[in-house]
């Protein structure tokens, strides 16, 4: 049936704005992802849990027009199989092998291989079951079997998952012609940690903590969206003097982690004069948040019912000078970044993504935008106070490094006027309220655009204070597999360039 009529008969969520609910059997499940697919709606995250008696369930949860919808399906033992949705969604395919890895439920169709499990646990283990974790003389190591790619001069280069950074583990296998990619195939979930087993054990009112450390560059947006989540189910509207705090936190985030990679961007394409610039641009913005809210990175700024603290009185005059100084250094950099000639030749044409392809493989967020994807929550579907902020939203269609780092420009910017504006406009009174508990089987999702897309959370209450499920989720785990197309037809050279370039986290995929 069209797509209205399912949301006409969808039920409110509690928490992000615009997110309903909506009951179906197995049929109804890929009948109405179907419908979600034609209406141009995309996929956005796919978990398991349970109904609190034993039968275990499916959610999706799509990003549609005016909002969000969430699709719930049981799975009838002893199948334990539902019907899988990687035709309609690529983006399906590795949240249905994750979802077979941790709680045992199988998609009907498509790879069956291992993809969070590793080594770490039999095959025959679902850590979101709550069983006991198996004894290491059970533990077997796969062996993982990559994709092949044969021909005349055809070879492969294995890269990982131990690299000679001080970043987080990722296999890469490259399969190449001379210098030039022919396929890339990535094996994740090295930094697998057990987080949405461990959500389980924790109180509701604790678990922001491990919310904010799931992917730590991405802290302030994490925390916020487990606050949304925990806020609606208790019924709890934060005073409006703490949502403009966290959308301050929120910002001052986005522009360390913009000045950050414009800096590693340039350093990649052999200019060191930018890493060298952007470093100290972002040393005086960490250094003000510092002296405005109390940390360098606001891992526990953000608390259920507001926030943990309020804006230095101090420290708001230094934070605003700092934003006002920042700003035209920016531009400036900009202009530099643009006229010289080595770094437009590496960024210009590597590593496209066109438009129709993003659309196709549901490429979200910040990548996203530089390949003609626009949508930003923060201007189309706002939570307070973004609503009255008028958020200019970036975009371009090349879908290059250089349209990345253009947007990463126009955001940048962006989130520096934004600082400023809040700083001007911030509300007197409170900035902390109290926080009921919610009742056993409440459900509540928090939706919010961290920097690097949307972050969700999905949260259900176990009754006395406990968490029965939190399911998170980074954008980087829509946005993974799109750089395996990027880097096809480029030289093997320019990968990292590519892959700083969308910036993606291990951490917060593999959870």
């Amino acid at each position: 049936m069209p797509l209205h009529r399912w949301l006409a008969e969808a039920e409110p969520v509690a928490g992000a704005a615009g997110v309903r609910r909506r009951g179906v059997d197995t049929h109804g499940w890929r009948a109405l992802a179907q419908d979600v697919a034609a209406s141009g709606g995309r996929l956005l995250t796919l978990w398991a849990s349970d109904d609190g008696a034993g039968t275990p369930r499916m959610w999706a949860a799509y990003a549609v027009h005016g909002g969000v919808l969430l699709a719930c399906c049981p799975v009838r033992p002893p199948a334990r199989v539902y019907p899988a949705l990687e035709d309609l969604f690529p983006a399906a395919a590795r949240q249905q092998r994750a979802v077979r890895d941790l709680s045992g439920l199988s998609a009907s169709a498509g790879d069956a291989r291992p993809w969070l499990r590793h080594m770490a646990w039999p095959a025959s283990y679902a850590p979101l079951t709550g069983a006991a974790p198996p004894r290491l003389a059970e533990f077997v190591a796969d062996d993982y079997a990559f994709v092949r790619v044969e021909g005349d001069g055809v070879h492969e280069i294995p890269v990982g998952p131990v690299h000679a950074g001080i970043i987080e583990p990722g296999h890469f296998r490259f399969s190449i012609v001379g210098e030039k990619v022919l396929r890339l195939e990535e094996r994740l979930g090295y930094v697998h940690k057990g987080i949405e087993r461990r959500f389980s054990e924790l109180a509701l009112a604790d678990g922001q903590r491990l919310a904010a450390r799931i992917s730590g560059d991405s802290a302030v947006a994490f925390s916020w969206a487990y606050c949304q989540a925990l806020e609606g189910m208790a019924g709890c509207a934060p005073p409006p003097r703490a949502a403009w705090l966290r959308a301050l936190a929120l910002e001052l985030e986005r522009s360390a982690n913009h000045l950050g990679d414009l800096g590693a961007l340039g350093n990649d394409a052999g200019f060191a004069f930018g890493l060298s610039q952007f470093s100290r641009l972002k040393e005086l913005l960490l250094r003000a948040t510092e002296a405005a809210l109390g940390a360098r990175y606001l891992l526990d700024f953000v608390i259920p019912g507001g926030t943990r603290a309020d804006l230095a009185r101090d420290g708001a005059a230094g934070l605003g000078a700092c934003v006002a100084l920042l700003a035209p250094e920016v531009e400036r950099l900009r202009q530099i970044y643009d006229e010289h000639a080595g770094v437009r030749d590496r960024f210009v044409g590597a590593g496209s993504v066109a438009p129709e392809l993003a659309a196709r493989l549901g490429l979200a967020g910040l990548a996203g935008r530089a390949s003609g994807q626009s949508f930003d929550l923060r201007t189309d579907s706002p939570c307070e106070p973004y609503g009255e902020l008028a958020v200019r939203k970036a975009g371009r269609t090349d879908g290059d490094v250089a349209a990345r780092v253009a947007v990463r420009f126009d955001e940048l910017l962006e989130s520096l006027r934004l600082t400023g504006e809040i700083l001007r406009r911030l509300p007197p009174g409170p900035w902390r309220a109290e926080v009921a508990t919610p009742p056993a089987g409440a459900l509540g999702l928090g939706l919010v655009e961290g920097w690097r897309g949307p972050v969700l959370i999905a949260l259900e209450s176990a009754g006395a204070g406990r968490i029965r499920r939190c399911h998170p989720h980074d954008p980087s785990s829509l946005n993974w597999p799109i750089l395996e197309h990027a880097v096809i037809g480029n030289i093997v050279p320019d990968f990292p360039l590519i892959n700083k370039s969308f910036n993606l986290s291990y951490s917060g995929h593999d959870l």
